[in-house]
């Protein structure tokens, strides 16, 4: 685990060896260690310990207690209640683990022991069709994981499913052959000159298609041209999915998001291998012919007549689905990209839908014990109202009109202060939008993914609250003081006292390494930023009660310095791990 041990770790271990030493009978036991209110830690192990050896809690607390190796990180140990351990530490333990802590550049953050590869799929777009307000959370939480993962050692590979084929290519596509020059080639555009045409030429295919019967017709004889690899269609086919990608990159861009070319691998990447596919389930008896379609069916998964519900592979008119599509992603990211893990950051929704493949690709022997898939299941986007957040008008919002706004009211809350602070005008615009797109981010990661959030700008550039203004503000509040500091520097000195906010700020600074460990094991984000606001709460609590720059000694304002820069450093790769900026000044 960590190259840096925790004093939770510290504590674990020498209670485990004190337990048995006083009570060798009791073989290996957990002393389910937490944080308390009491004390430091409370050790609550003992309660189970003693219904299994039929003993007195108390008086076997009592005997782990005389047994424990105090050295000079256990300051008192109390048996409490009906045989809790209230332990306190030391403040030259606490002091001491910080300084280690401080001298890694992982700040005591572990590498997996055995780390694998996870294809994490996520931030789906549709080509010729805009973002909206849909796609924002697969694609910040997608991001996030991945940023997590990384961290620990794994390897991570996005996958962009995007949807890239279908019967509405065949309506595009022949509409641009009796319109030439619709598109203007795509290293001609900016982003949203390529989803204004996009959008121009989908309206128009679609008026056409729905009142005109010899178009429509045309444009399904064009699908099965696409579908067969007919060279004209695709290559116009082509021209749709780059115009979409200079878009796709301009909206990712605005999110503060990096995403690779190779790494949008689309449903058409899959089409060679839908057929194979078909066939391997229907060899292997994994799937079956019913009324022509080819079709897999689960004992547990019943419609409202209690009949199965099965998942389609093959229609009967020898069409494939998102099912066929699905399962070959998988056969090519398990047997060519070698993943251990796969993850789908995708709508709720569609739980049903993966539940099935995932069951499917196992009973093929596609996915085994060695390669696990979860289904990140995300909620929906809520309006301050609590419904799905729509437009004035009823319709979907736009993803870029909804970062848009996002950061021109955090480019005012951040002007607002911009005098006090000295920023430049280009620092104001960068800053607000480094402010404005975190806070986008923050809300949503701040949520457990499979819960419904509600959107509310005003609420989420607030500088008050949960919100990643206000771990910004905290973090560009510490660098203000380092810079402030002069001759002085932060520097650990663990012969010194603790006041109690500078302990309660150290013992949580202490549980980084180990909080984003269990996070990203977890796929959890919403743990990462819960532990960052309570960061930031408790050094809010540290700076109104310790004078930093003021402090009676200089060796205090050394060590109250060293806690400052630790939680700028841990506020600064938490938040980064989550894809959020931490802007120096703000």
């Amino acid at each position: 685990m960590a190259s840096v041990p925790s004093l939770a770790s510290t504590v674990q271990q020498r209670l485990a060896d004190a337990l048995s030493a006083a009570l060798p009978e009791a073989g290996s036991t957990d002393p389910l260690l937490r944080r308390s209110d009491r004390a430091d830690f409370q050790a609550n192990g003992i309660l189970a310990l003693a219904k299994k050896l039929k003993g007195n809690p108390r008086e076997l607390a009592t005997k782990v207690t005389d047994a424990l190796d105090a050295g000079d990180v256990l300051k008192d140990v109390e048996v409490s209640g009906p045989g809790f351990l209230n332990i306190t530490l030391t403040d030259r333990a606490i002091t001491r683990t910080l300084a280690a802590r401080a001298a890694d550049d992982r700040l005591g953050v572990p590498l997996k022991e055995n780390p694998g590869v996870t294809v994490v799929d996520y931030a789906q777009p549709n080509v010729a069709k805009e973002m909206h307000v849909g796609h924002l959370r697969s694609a910040v939480i997608g991001d996030a994981l991945r940023g997590m993962l990384d961290f620990t050692g794994e390897q991570t590979i996005g996958r962009h499913h995007i949807g890239d084929w279908g019967t509405q290519f065949g309506m595009l596509i022949q509409y641009l052959i009796e319109n030439p020059g619709e598109l203007a080639p795509a290293d001609e555009v900016d982003g949203e000159q390529a989803m204004s045409n996009l959008n121009r030429v989908y309206k128009a295919s679609r008026a056409v298609f729905d009142s005109d019967e010899e178009f429509k017709e045309r444009a399904r004889k064009r699908v099965v041209a696409l579908q067969s690899g007919d060279k004209e269609t695709l290559e116009l086919w082509q021209q749709f999915v780059d115009e979409s990608k200079v878009y796709f990159y301009s909206v990712f861009e605005k999110l503060d998001m990096e995403v690779r070319d190779e790494e949008i691998v689309g449903e058409s990447a899959y089409n060679d291998l839908m057929p194979e596919t078909a066939r391997l389930l229907e060899e292997s008896g994994v799937a079956v012919r019913s009324e022509g379609a080819l079709v897999v069916f689960f004992d547990e998964i019943r419609g409202k007549d209690d009949q199965p519900v099965p998942l389609i592979v093959q229609k009967a008119d020898g069409g494939f689905g998102y099912a066929a599509s699905d399962l070959s992603a998988i056969r090519n990211r398990v047997g060519d990209l070698h993943a251990t893990s796969l993850i789908y950051v995708v709508d709720v929704r569609q739980s049903l839908h993966f539940k099935m493949v995932f069951e499917t690709a196992r009973r093929a022997g596609w996915l085994s014990d060695e390669v696990t898939a979860h289904n990140m299941g995300y909620g929906t986007v809520l309006g301050a109202d609590g419904k799905p957040f729509k437009t004035r008008e009823g319709e979907t919002v736009k993803l870029e009109d909804l970062l848009d706004e996002a950061v021109e009211r955090a480019t005012a809350v951040v002007r607002e202060k911009a005098e006090k602070v000295g920023l430049t005008e280009e620092e104001i615009v960068e800053n607000g939008r480094y402010v404005g797109i975190g806070a986008v981010k923050y809300a949503d990661l701040s949520t457990s993914a499979n819960r419904d959030y509600k959107f509310d700008l005003d609420q989420m550039v607030s500088l008050n609250g949960d919100t990643s203004v206000y771990l910004q503000y905290a973090y560009a509040r510490i660098k203000s003081i380092l810079r402030k500091a002069g001759e002085a520097r932060p520097t650990a000195h663990p012969e010194l006292a603790l006041a109690p906010a500078e302990r309660a700020l150290g013992l949580h600074l202490d549980a980084f390494g180990e909080l984003v460990y269990e996070a990203s094991a977890e796929y959890a984000p919403h743990k990462l930023a819960a532990y960052l606001y309570q960061l930031a709460s408790l050094y809010t609590t540290f700076y109104d009660q310790c004078p930093v720059l003021k402090a009676e000694a200089a060796e205090q304002v050394e060590n109250r310095l060293f806690l400052c820069d630790l939680t700028a450093r841990t506020l600064h790769q938490g938040m980064a791990l989550l894809g959020i900026r931490t802007p120096e000044r703000l």
